[in-house]
């Protein structure tokens, strides 16, 4: 059987994600066969595995890390948010169903078999599991209940490390806090701590840390320097969701527009990191200005988000950019707005029918089955501005609740390999959408697209690389996990793996 590690924090993005990451690649590197866990996560972020299963996409990350396939077993559970008191139940991969908090909340025992299930088989398949919490263990109110922090701890025998966020200060607060809070049985599974996202000197730092280790009894097993890297982030609390101003020194500026339940902007990662091209994320209509793009995300409610588009008068403001010439794209519900109805009859969301943004030639049915699929294909047929795609390949990964078909003189945007159609495209291209999450991460379609609208605003003799994406990620789990080895007692975490369980 696998040894095992949690990785705590004293609150949501305190690091956990990534010193998870960090110690999967250091653990990978080693030479042990690693693979992450986190029996409860609560994202829009979601990922389709090879076989057809939806999981979160920081644990997909970190299953990057540890150089091994995304599987759902990592994180059993997937809570998506529907609403600020509902969300979609995602169990093994699979939809088990809609629920609102206090229900979920009388329901989660009966989940527990099934994330004991997940984690002793990965268990039994592999050396180390590196397991990450959600949020707080020191929830008080909620300590009864759970599955996802020291109670899954508890399930399988871990010792824990708890990360602290310096950054936003108060960490020494929030670290003793988080601990004093905890029963003796559960401080005993803390073995370490560790201070993230530090900037300054650490030496000013060090009378902190032995006061610290001296009112609790657990060592600072280091801290670690803040570093920005291009890694997949969680939802909501994302540093890239900040970034509102385009770069002055960007040839493009692409915006995408920030929905209230904007889900998989993921997807836009590949795309921040082409030369020349500053992404933004516009929440309101006096930021949006005049982009060169416009980008409409996926969303977990695309017809409450449409009407929130509509009631903010970013609707407005996307269509009077469209009238200057200004390139629209959507994807998977950002494709579904740009059409011209959006029809609900199952309830699959708020039901009823809602009148589409009205720029492309489609029209949306909602359905209760959802689609989750790899998928590949070719971009063909178009015309327009985006003629110079035909023959473009392009991958992602489809994970949507509706059946969209082009109408009229609408035109696919990409014919898929099962033969199947997908998205589609306006008569003069300025307008196109796709179900395809992660098409940008594809180089040849990513660098085209760039090109050609360079070209479209009179910027030629630039040439776009085409950026292998999956190259550079590797490179950056690479340098994450150089920082941890060079701030961390990874002696110190080897044998807190080593010693657990046995006689003090």
């Amino acid at each position: 059987m696998a040894k095992s590690l949690m990785v705590l924090g004293t609150m949501s993005s305190a690091g956990k994600s990534f010193i998870t990451a960090g110690l999967c690649r250091i653990f990978r590197q080693d030479g042990w066969k690693t693979v992450p866990f986190k029996s409860q996560n609560m994202a829009l972020n979601s990922y389709i595995t090879q076989d057809g299963k939806e999981m979160g996409r920081a644990q997909v990350m970190q299953a990057e890390a540890a150089g091994v396939q995304p599987d759902a077993r990592m994180n059993p559970i997937l809570l998506k948010p529907t609403s600020d008191s509902g969300s979609q139940v995602i169990v093994n991969g699979e939809i088990y169903g809609t629920m609102r908090a206090q229900e979920y909340y009388t329901k989660k025992q009966e989940l527990v078999p099934h994330i004991l299930r997940a984690y002793r088989s990965l268990a039994e398949e592999n050396d180390i599991i590196v397991l990450e919490g959600a949020g707080s263990p020191a929830e008080i109110n909620l300590k009864s209940v759970d599955i996802v922090n020291l109670g899954m701890a508890e399930f399988s025998d871990s010792p824990a490390i708890l990360v602290g966020d310096i950054d936003r200060g108060g960490v020494f607060a929030a670290l003793y806090g988080t601990i004093m809070l905890l029963d003796e049985a559960e401080r005993r599974r803390i073995r370490g701590v560790v201070i993230n996202k530090f900037r300054g000197d650490v030496e000013i730092l060090k009378p902190g840390l032995k006061m610290l280790e001296d009112l609790t009894g657990i060592p600072v097993l280091g801290v670690v320097p803040y570093l920005p890297l291009e890694l997949d982030d969680e939802d909501s609390l994302s540093e890239r969701l900040m970034q509102k101003k385009a770069d002055e020194s960007a040839l493009l500026d692409v915006a995408v527009i920030r929905l209230p339940r904007i889900s998989n902007f993921t997807d836009f990662e590949a795309l921040e990191q082409v030369d020349g091209v500053s992404v933004r994320y516009v929440p309101k209509r006096s930021e949006l200005g005049m982009p060169d793009v416009i980008l409409l995300p996926g969303t977990k409610s695309t017809m409450a988000d449409l009407r929130w588009l509509r009631q903010s008068g970013l609707e407005a403001a996307i269509l009077k950019c469209h009238e200057k010439g200004i390139f629209l794209m959507g994807i998977c519900g950002g494709f579904q707005m740009l059409g011209q109805t959006l029809s609900d009859p199952e309830h699959a969301e708020d039901g009823g029918t809602l009148r589409g943004m009205g720029l492309l030639e489609t029209e949306t049915v909602f359905r209760s089955q959802k689609q989750r699929s790899q998928t590949a294909g070719v971009i063909s047929g178009v015309s327009g501005m985006l003629e110079s795609l035909s023959g473009c390949p392009v991958t992602g990964y489809e994970i949507h609740m509706g059946e969209t078909v082009c109408t009229g003189n609408g035109v696919p945007f990409v014919h898929l390999q099962d033969g199947r159609a997908d998205g589609c495209v306006s008569a003069d291209g300025t307008v196109c959408g796709t179900y395809l999450h992660g098409i940008f991460d594809a180089p040849e379609f990513s660098a085209k697209l760039v090109q050609l609208l360079l070209e479209k605003k009179g910027i030629s003799g630039t040439a776009v690389p085409q950026l292998d994406f999956a190259a550079r990620k590797e490179q950056e789990y690479d340098k994450l996990a150089d920082l941890l080895r060079k701030n961390l007692d990874m002696e110190q975490i080897y044998a807190i793996l080593e010693q657990w369980g046995k006689p003090e």
